[in-house]
Parts: C-alpha cells; sequence; structure tokens
C-alpha cells in the first residue's frame, strides 16, 4: 500500500513550502546533456575521431497539456527543446492529451503492456494497479541524482511511494477552490456566498439577469466528482467518510452522502451549469470561464495560471467553499497531490528516458514560474510571485494555501477503480437527470459491495 502522511494536515503542512525554499534549475547528468562541442573541447584531439556517434533515440513523453492557452503547455515545449538542443541525438515525441483521454488511453496501453517511456498517472489507489502489474520503473535511483528529490515538498512522494520504491513524480500539490469573475457578481448584484446555500442563491440570481452561473467540464468525468466530494466533505462534518466506509463504520446510506446528494442536486436543479455540460470536456468548460462567459468555476488551484494568462486576468477573484446545511469547516479543502509522471518498466531506453525526465523536473519550477505557472505545484519554488507580476488572484490562492486544516483526497485517489468507475459514472448522471439521494446511495454501495476485495 502506499505510505501515508501522518494524518491529512501534512499535506496542508507541505503546501505551506509551495512559496519558500530554493530550487536550482539542475541539468541532466554530464554523460547525457553535454553537447558534442563541449565533449569535443575538453576530449584531446587524439581522441576525437575514435568517439562513437551516438544512437538517434526516440522517448515517447505521454502528458497532460494539450490546451496552447495552459502556460504549462508552453513550458513543457521550451524545456523539450531545451533538452533536444543539449542531446541532439534524443527526439522527444510528445502525446499530448486531456486528462480522461490520456487514462482511458493508459489503461489500454497498459493491457497490452506497451506504456509509453513515460506517462501520467494519479496518486494513491488510481497508481496502484500498475505498480502491482510492474508496468513502471522505480525511480529512487534518478531521485537521487542531481538533489532533484530535495526540490520536492516534503511528504508529496509519499503519494506516489509503495514498498519503498518511487515510480511517480508528481506535477502538483493543489487545493480545491471557487474562481469568480468579480465583475460578473457586481452585474448581477451578487456577494461572494459564505454558505452552500447562498451559492445556490447567487446561482439563480445570476441565471435570472442572463449570467451563465457556473463552468463545468463534465465529459471528463472527475470534475464533478471533485466538486461534490467538497459537498461531503461539509455534510460529513469532516474529512474521512469514505475511510469510514472501508473500516466497516459507514456505509453510503449514512445521511452525510445522502445529504451531500440531495445538496449537491440543489446546486444542478437551480441551474448552475452549462447546457450540456457533460459534453464540455475539462479544456472546453474551462474556457467558458477563462473568456468571461461563467461566473464561477469550481477546480484545484492548478487552473491559476491559466486563469491568469487568459481575458479575465484582473476580474477573478477566488473564495473557499463553503459551510453546507451549517456542517463543515471551509479551512478543510479538496486536496490533490498531483498527476505524476512515470517511466515504463519495459522502455527500450531505460536509461536515457530517466536522465531525461530528471532534466526536466529539475527545470520544472524554475520554467512553471517564469509563465505565471507556479502556483500549486509540488516542488518549492524559488522566487517573489509577487515581485514576478504573478496577480492577485494567484497571490489570494497563495494565501488560502496556508489557511488548509487537511480535508480529503478525490474519490479515485482513495477507492479501487472499479468502485471509482461507478461513483463517476453515479455522479455524472445527475447532470442529466435528478435522482433519488437514496437510490444514488445505493448505486454507491452496489459498486463498493462488488469491488471490494
Amino acid at each position: 500500500m502506499v505510505k501515508k502522511y501522518k494524518g491529512l494536515q501534512v499535506i496542508g503542512a507541505s503546501l505551506l513550502a509551495i512559496s519558500l525554499t530554493a530550487c536550482g534549475s539542475g541539468s541532466g547528468t554530464s554523460t547525457s546533456t553535454a553537447t558534442p562541442s563541449a565533449k569535443a573541447a575538453a576530449t584531446p584531439a587524439a581522441t576525437t575521431s575514435t568517439t562513437e556517434k551516438k544512437e538517434n533515440i526516440t522517448i515517447t513523453f505521454q502528458n497532460i497539456y494539450p490546451d496552447p492557452t495552459d502556460p504549462k503547455n508552453g513550458m513543457l515545449k521550451k524545456i523539450v527543446n531545451d533538452y533536444q538542443t543539449k542531446n541532439p541525438n534524443i527526439k522527444i515525441e510528445l502525446d499530448s492529451l486531456n486528462t480522461d483521454q490520456q487514462k482511458l488511453k493508459l489503461k489500454t496501453q497498459a493491457a497490452s503492456k506497451e506504456v509509453p517511456d513515460i506517462t501520467i498517472v494519479n496518486p494513491a489507489a488510481q497508481m496502484k494497479p500498475f505498480v502491482d502489474a510492474k508496468l513502471f520503473a522505480p525511480l529512487n535511483d534518478m531521485v537521487e541524482q542531481n538533489g532533484l528529490k530535495a526540490t520536492f515538498q516534503e511528504g508529496i512522494l509519499d503519494w506516489y511511494t509503495f514498498d519503498k520504491n518511487i515510480y511517480a513524480l508528481p506535477d502538483g500539490n493543489n487545493i480545491g477552490l471557487v474562481y469568480y469573475n468579480k465583475d460578473l457578481f457586481k452585474q448581477a448584484g451578487v456577494e461572494v456566498p459564505k454558505t452552500f446555500e447562498e451559492m445556490v442563491a447567487a446561482v439563480k440570481t445570476l441565471k435570472g439577469k442572463g449570467i451563465q452561473p457556473m463552468a463545468i467540464g463534465e465529459k471528463d468525468s472527475w470534475t464533478g466528482s471533485f466538486l461534490f466530494m467538497n459537498v461531503l466533505l461539509r455534510t460529513n462534518g469532516g474529512p474521512g467518510f469514505l475511510q469510514a466506509v472501508v473500516d466497516g463504520k459507514k456505509t453510503f446510506a449514512d445521511p452525510a452522502f445522502t445529504d451531500a446528494v440531495s445538496s449537491f442536486e440543489d446546486l444542478i436543479q437551480a441551474g448552475a451549469f452549462q447546457e450540456g455540460a457533460t459534453s464540455f470536456d475539462y479544456n472546453a468548460g474551462e474556457n467558458l470561464f477563462k473568456t468571461g462567459k461563467a461566473a464561477m468555476y469550481f477546480m484545484g488551484s492548478w487552473a491559476t495560471g491559466g486563469i491568469e494568462t487568459s481575458s479575465v486576468n484582473g476580474k477573478v477573484g477566488v473564495f473557499k467553499f463553503p459551510t453546507v446545511k451549517g456542517k463543515g469547516n471551509p479551512d478543510e479543502f479538496m486536496l490533490a497531490p498531483g498527476s505524476a509522471f512515470a517511466i515504463s518498466a519495459n522502455s527500450k531506453h531505460l536509461k536515457e528516458t530517466k536522465d531525461f525526465l530528471n532534466f526536466f523536473m529539475l527545470n520544472f519550477p524554475k520554467e512553471a514560474f517564469a509563465v505565471k505557472g507556479a502556483v500549486g505545484i509540488a516542488q518549492k519554488v524559488d522566487g517573489d510571485f509577487k515581485a514576478a507580476g504573478y496577480s492577485d488572484m494567484a497571490m489570494e490562492v497563495l494565501g488560502l494555501f496556508k489557511q488548509v486544516k487537511g480535508g480529503d483526497l478525490a474519490f479515485d485517489n482513495t477507492m479501487n477503480p472499479g468502485t471509482s468507475q461507478g461513483h463517476l459514472t453515479s455522479i455524472q448522471n445527475l447532470f442529466v437527470q435528478k435522482k433519488d439521494p437514496a437510490e444514488v446511495g445505493k448505486e454507491h454501495q452496489t459498486a463498493y459491495d462488488t469491488n471490494k476485495k
């Protein structure tokens, strides 16, 4: 099993490190990153003629940065180009997909044991089946090179560690929050909601003014789940509902769960989300907010960079997810140790792939910071965000990190894949048809009972 923190509060503690300590940009190992001209300069002329020509190598890099408006897309390409310049015999072939496309493709690739050289995986329960199938290479040796391990926030690598082996390196360490368009709120005459019930009322007011209240990309079903789980975090009075189910202390018939379903449906039925929400993927849903066509957007803090470089920059504020029916603590957040880069155990170029990923992760904090994409990354950042021109909204988000008092992980990072798929489908269906909360609880219980080991 994945090694756990000493309580979820440790995630909150590690989040605080986001803007505190320095991280060198580094480079790859000397044998792989030295350019031919540099090697020639360091090699006596008599031996230069005997130098063997390096083999041309292609490394496939599956990633989830397909959106050209996301600053991480440009950052990705810059680091890749820098590496290829230093290593002209190596080509990095990018396979850029949105999250759900990548998850589906990886399942197919894993079934045929054709995992790309580098792929994306999510922490804890989501990556365990791949580790059990021995599809990923341990990275313990690579993270010790060039001081890479020390660049990560304390404890974050635990979520990607099984039997003392690190199998993936995360790009983020985030919290769930609500972004809102100040201009649209002012236009509708609504205030930042302090309770969930006030949020539903604000939705109705915005809708009545002809303003789209919220945006979501529910074709990628994890987005609705992430929002729903924040409601459950509140109705449960705090974190740990899913663990209580696993421990046999609660079932999905518990009032905490059915109350969460009922409140979530109140939000949907109030007209919170755009027509056809289940046909919008993550990028399309987010772009509604980034282009000023929706007043609110619930998402992980990783969205900050893309919003900051969009047309609504300067108009956006953030707020904590509020209490629901008087329950919950707004300082407890949905916690999101990020998607992570894993290397195929069957890579034909394992040494070179490790060298590239080492170079990529060493340069990640510096380059992410440069493109306004460093809010919520998993590594320590060397730089003054305000002096670098980060927006007031980004500074608000950084301030919220300091208020984290624990929280919960996403459903599919907690439960096994079979139970998680049942959950994702059940919650997604609520966007299409209202259902009895007790029936939704039964769907979840059936999924859990069928798939538990």
